[in-house]
């Protein structure tokens, strides 16, 4: 049996980073719709996160992307880590951007022009100065790159390209700060995207070294991908650095997490405890864009739905578990994981909230707050966050 002090004592010590951008405008290729009470800067973000932070009490990070979070004057992130600690915050990872210049049409750090791969590189370098500047000790790198058409560029000299660049931004980095390679299956490039699968991301980051970890992004697979067998694989191998969780319905969809597929983010998370990666080890951040609905209150849910998706991963009956599948009762093992999945976790993980001090249920203590009342008054006039799409 599993000892509910222990899962308690867990649910306590977990931490989920937020994304910046979630706090701003956000929408598809067809309509970025403004909300009122948008943030406005960076600063503006962190005090929404802080928001997030303060009714849930398991996001105490936020991740940054440049240049969307571009803080100017010399002592700029300086001031903005301060202004995070201020609110009971840390900055989290450094997201890099080489996918939003024309430059790079044809790709960035994989583009056959060296120029366009120094002026990437370049980039990549900014963000490790500003790792240095905030105290944040994840890059964390997606690109874009990739074809469209067969013989558009040669596949192979591409992965020649992306490992020369990977190596210089590892070779930058200090002693206590960590490469976070991403991948994604399509989109934008459409026939050969250069790190499209978890694969391709471990074989740069094993030849790279211990500093150099794959990001697991819960939309950007195939449909049917067994996405926790990879989290299971890259746990085995040392090799798993974060998540970014999101939902998907289609293809890189970037809704909240646990939304389409709860089970799913069930099955993850127990390989994640199973594979002994319920640690600060592995960063847990969302990556979510919230087009159409409120976003702090989305941003709660995530968080609750990440939470409850882990107290039911922690519920599994281990033992109960292995004697089932030692013993090669099929039946009894599947029903030993799906007995802890039909658990409903909510008064367990609300009487943890109660534990530390927070309301039980932090939607509704938000919209008790008066908060997006607030923002929606004092924020008028300036150009809203938004990706910049």
């Amino acid at each position: 049996m599993t000892e509910l002090a222990a899962v308690k004592a867990a649910l306590k010590t977990q931490a989920v980073e937020t994304p910046s951008w979630a706090y701003g405008n956000s929408g598809t290729r067809f309509k970025v719709f403004a909300q009122p009470g948008v943030p406005r800067n960076p600063f503006e973000k962190l005090d929404d996160a802080a928001k997030v932070h303060e009714f849930t009490g398991a996001a105490p990070t936020v991740a940054l992307h440049i240049p969307w979070d571009r803080a100017d004057g010399p002592d700029g992130y300086a001031a903005l880590a301060k202004h995070a600690e201020d609110r009971g915050l840390k900055l989290g990872a450094i997201n890099s951007n080489t996918f939003q210049d024309d430059d790079y049409k044809l790709g960035s750090i994989c583009h056959p022009d060296a120029a366009v791969r120094r002026k990437a590189v370049g980039h990549l370098f900014e963000c490790v100065d500003i790792m240095d500047a905030t105290g944040s000790k994840d890059l964390k790198l997606w690109f874009a790159d990739g074809t469209n058409y067969p013989g558009q560029d040669d596949l192979r000299e591409r992965q020649d390209r992306l490992s020369e660049g990977l190596a210089l931004v590892y070779e930058r980095l200090g002693d206590d700060q960590r490469m976070l390679l991403e991948y994604k299956l399509f989109e934008p490039a459409f026939y050969a995207t250069d790190v499209p699968d978890w694969g391709t991301a471990y074989a740069h980051c094993l030849k790279l070294g211990p500093r150099a970890q794959v990001v697991v992004d819960t939309g950007h697979h195939a449909p049917g991908t067994n996405i926790e067998f990879i989290v299971a694989t890259l746990l085995r191998e040392g090799k798993l650095g974060a998540f970014d969780f999101n939902s998907r319905f289609y293809a890189d969809d970037d809704l909240m997490v646990g939304a389409a597929d709860p089970f799913q983010l069930f099955r993850i998370m127990y390989e994640v405890i199973r594979g002994g990666g319920f640690t600060p080890d592995v960063a847990f951040m969302l990556d979510q864009c919230h087009n159409i609905e409120a976003k702090i209150p989305a941003i709660i849910r995530s968080v609750m739905n990440v939470q409850e998706a882990t107290a039911k991963a922690l519920l599994v009956d281990r033992d109960s578990l292995a004697v089932a599948q030692r013993s090669g009762d099929v039946l009894a093992a599947n029903a030993v994981i799906m007995d802890a999945y039909n658990t409903d976790v909510r008064p367990l993980v609300a009487e943890v909230r109660g534990e530390l001090g927070l309301d039980p249920d932090p939607v509704a203590a938000y919209r008790r707050s008066g908060w997006a009342e607030k923002i929606a008054e004092e924020r008028v006039g300036g150009q809203q966050a938004g990706w910049g799409a």
